[in-house]
C-alpha cells in the first residue's frame, strides 16, 4: 500500500468500542484478521463479552 492517500486508506470498525478506525502499515500482512482499534480495546474485548471482572 505504498503512496496511498490517508482519506483512502481501508478502515474498519472496532468490535469493542464501535469506533473507525483505519488500516496501519503494521497490520499489513494481517489486516484481515484485525478486529481492534487498539490494545486497550483487545484486552477489554473479555470483559464485555462475558459480562464478568
Amino acid at each position: 500500500m505504498t503512496n496511498v492517500k490517508k482519506e483512502n486508506l481501508p478502515t474498519k470498525i472496532c468490535a469493542t468500542c464501535g469506533k473507525p478506525f483505519t488500516w496501519r502499515k503494521k497490520w499489513e500482512k494481517v489486516w484481515d484478521e484485525v478486529k481492534y482499534c487498539s490494545e486497550r480495546c483487545r484486552r477489554e474485548k473479555s470483559g464485555k463479552e462475558g459480562g464478568g471482572a
